[in-house]
């Protein structure tokens, strides 16, 4: 199994949502602050207040912290907790996604825009019109489609919607039952909206079959990710409450994807999230733990380790205790 090291050591970052612009490694975390608040399952400990962008010219070689790219206070519909973001490039042009509370409390995804990657990003005056719950992640599809991944159980209110309409008792289904699914949707031309309803992204067993809510090591919980393999797409997941990044793969954006298997073990620390990207001819993957803070699961710090590939298309899970 490949080992990770740790990017970011003057401040706690989670989440990293990784990108190669112009032959640059740019990456784009949240930032973890102490709160004071105590830990519970809605994540309100985790009281997010901006984001900085970081760069790299070499895996291996220095980070450079760009400084804060947009603060809570800059956003006009801003409630609280900046939770984990994303960007994309456009014609030269840079966006930035990120799901923030609102003044009543409810998750929706913003967005921003710069004219470099390393911000200072503009916020939109409104967040995505239909959109909702967290962890933005857009994948470009042939240079000219972009869609966005989404969707957090829990905390990120994902199990309070269902066909993208908000329920008085949301919750999740029955163990029995299909598990609920991370959501999809084509962004709009000018990257600002939705260009669509968002669908559901069904995963599947080795029978065809949904995963079930029960299914807790394998079905979706949060942290959606796609990246394209030698003309495969794999969407890659975290698993939550059983602590494993999981992938599955398809043969179009929109799936059906078919689970195949673990990327990454837990890691100290009840979160894990991340991104996987292309640098230099190799494939990393990018995602957080908390050992450095102590294993405070609200303090969590940024790393990185490269990914291996089996023949077949399928990847060797990472090790998350080994650094």
């Amino acid at each position: 199994m490949n080992k990770s090291r740790y990017l970011v050591k003057d401040l706690y970052t989670a989440d990293p949502s990784a990108h190669v612009f112009n032959g640059k490694l740019y990456i784009y975390p949240s930032h973890d602050v102490e709160s004071g608040i105590p830990e519970n399952d809605n994540g309100d400990h985790f009281d997010m207040r901006d984001y900085h962008v970081f760069s790299m010219d070499d895996i291996n070689g220095n980070v450079t912290d760009h400084g804060v790219a947009l603060d809570l206070k800059q956003v006009p519909w801003s409630g609280r907790q900046m939770w984990a973001p994303d960007a994309a490039e456009k014609n030269g042009r840079y966006y930035f996604y990120f799901p923030l509370k609102d003044k009543t409390d409810i998750f929706r995804i913003g967005a921003a825009v710069s004219n470099s990657p390393t911000g200072p990003f503009k916020a939109e005056v409104h967040p995505i019109d239909g959109s909702y719950s967290i962890d933005p992640a857009v994948f470009n599809d042939n240079d000219n489609d972009y869609y966005m991944y989404f969707g957090g159980l829990w905390g990120g209110q994902l199990q309070r919607y269902r066909n993208n309409k908000a329920q008085e008792c949301g919750k999740e289904p029955a163990y029995n039952e299909p598990a609920l699914c991370p959501k999809v949707v084509k962004m709009s031309n000018d990257m600002l909206g939705f260009a669509e309803e968002p669908r559901d992204l069904v995963i599947l067993d080795e029978k065809g079959n949904p995963l079930l809510a029960g299914d807790h090591k394998r079905r979706f919980f949060e942290a959606a990710w796609m990246h394209k393999y030698n003309n495969m797409y794999y969407f890659s997941y975290s698993t939550g409450n059983t602590h494993l990044l999981c992938y599955a793969t398809g043969d179009n954006p929109y799936g059906p994807f078919t689970w195949q298997g673990v990327i990454l073990t837990p890691v100290v620390g009840w979160t894990t999230h991340h991104s996987i990207c292309e640098f230099k001819g190799k494939w990393y993957l990018f995602h957080h733990d908390s050992k450095p803070s102590g294993g405070k699961t609200w303090l969590r710090s940024i790393k990185v380790a490269e990914i291996n590939y089996r023949p077949d298309g399928t990847i060797e899970p990472i090790d998350g205790l080994a650094d």
